[in-house]
């Protein structure tokens, strides 16, 4: 569904990342992993088309993602941007319903299949209730469950997800992973970020660890979230420990 080739990044003349391959087939996940200043982001918007390559290709569903118009790239990839800071007060509702716009003719009001799709959304996340609230009035936490919402809605093969869980508390982070991993099993191809090795571990089945704007590794998650690697990525001392059922945490020293 998503290949990568010799992908280098960044604004302009300016160089942000290179040497990134990579192919996700229908129905993996790789989490992208990476401290501040890494270049997740600025990857994640050159996959999207926002951003054009410095070089390398970049392949969706077996098309040149250049060769495809803005509305079919939007058929094909959906984003949950990292923030967003909202400046006019749409209902949530409206906001999801957004994410239908790739399927509509030029002024084309949403029919009854957008208004299933945009409700099923919210139903999955748990926010039916928040529907009729103004975006500006919610917290942050809110608004970025507000944003998964509209990229389900969207009903696209890819979902690329640029740090999904970092504004949300305990219970609405587990709701999130849980639909990525319910995702994961429906086929849906899925790239995420996170500053979390343990999230990876549970809920991705590759990792890719920029340093600098450079893959330190790219492999199957258990092997490339090493304690080596982890320490070599953030800078920091740290441990593996077992936490049963097959299941691996860090821990800084």
């Amino acid at each position: 569904m998503l290949d990568v080739r010799n992908l280098a990044f960044g604004f302009g003349a300016r160089r942000v990342g290179t040497d990134v391959t990579f192919t996700l087939s229908k129905g993996e996940t790789l989490a992208v992993l990476g401290g501040n200043g890494a270049g997740k982001t600025t990857l994640f918007r050159t996959l999207l088309g926002l951003l054009p390559p410095q070089a390398g290709e970049i392949h969706v569903g077996g098309d040149a993602l250049d060769a495809l118009a803005p509305s079919e790239r939007a058929r094909r990839l959906a984003y949950v941007p990292q923030q967003h800071v909202p400046s006019f007060g749409f209902s949530v509702e409206e906001i999801v319903l957004m994410g239908r716009a790739s399927r509509l003719s030029a002024f084309a009001r949403p029919g009854t299949a957008d208004r299933a799709a945009a409700a099923d959304a919210l139903e999955r996340l748990g926010i039916v209730a928040l529907a009729p609230r103004p975006i500006t009035e919610l917290s942050g936490g809110e608004r970025q469950l507000v944003l998964v919402a509209r990229a389900l809605a969207q009903q696209a093969p890819v979902l690329v997800l640029d740090e999904p869980t970092a504004s949300l508390d305990f219970g609405n982070r587990a709701r999130v992973l849980a639909e990525i991993d319910r995702l994961r099993g429906s086929g849906l191809t899925i790239v995420f970020s996170t500053h979390e090795p343990d999230q990876a571990l549970a809920h991705a089945d590759r990792a890719l660890l920029l340093a600098e704007g450079r893959p330190l590794a790219l492999d199957a998650v258990s092997r490339a979230l090493t304690a080596e690697n982890v320490e070599r990525l953030y800078r920091v001392r740290v441990r593996s420990v077992d936490a049963g059922a097959n299941r691996r945490v860090f821990v800084s020293e």
